[in-house]
């Protein structure tokens, strides 16, 4: 088949075709407009805001410049607000609006019903071994750190 590593390690091969899904997944027609570091950013506001600049870096792991240039395209998109934190009006906090919070929605059920189309067509006992791998790769997913909650 095409795309799949030739690497014979288990480990090598369980972090390729997790990427590959992931970047399969990505586009949609609701993000089309958007950057992949500017939808993870969404999301991640979405998700977890009302958050400070510094903590959206650190949660991204993206550099406080490359942060403030997302942040304005989103800011200017509609996406987001950033506002005076409340308790350190030097501090910026960045929240979704409901714009933002919609177009998340949307791009979830798009790669939703994309991922629905392909497992589709997997046969059923396919479909019941990736199901019942779900709890181990949860479980494996919480236990790296630096990830996003």
């Amino acid at each position: 088949m095409i795309g799949l590593t030739t690497d014979s390690d288990p480990t090598t091969r369980l972090r390729a075709v997790i990427g590959r899904l992931s970047r399969r997944l990505r586009p949609t027609v609701a993000g089309s407009g958007l950057t992949p570091s500017q939808t993870s950013v969404l999301f991640t506001v979405v998700r977890l805001g009302p958050l400070g600049l510094s903590e959206i870096s650190e949660i991204e792991g993206i550099n406080p410049t490359m942060l403030s240039r997302i942040t304005a395209q989103l800011c200017h998109s509609g996406l987001i607000n950033r506002e005076s934190d409340p308790e350190d009006k030097r501090a910026a906090l960045v929240r979704a609006t409901p714009a933002g919070q919609r177009l998340r929605k949307r791009i979830h059920r798009e790669r939703t019903e994309a991922l629905q189309e392909h497992m589709a067509k997997l046969s059923e006992e396919q479909r019941e071994l990736l199901w019942s791998a779900l709890p181990v790769l949860e479980a494996l997913a919480e236990q790296i750190p630096g990830g996003r909650p």
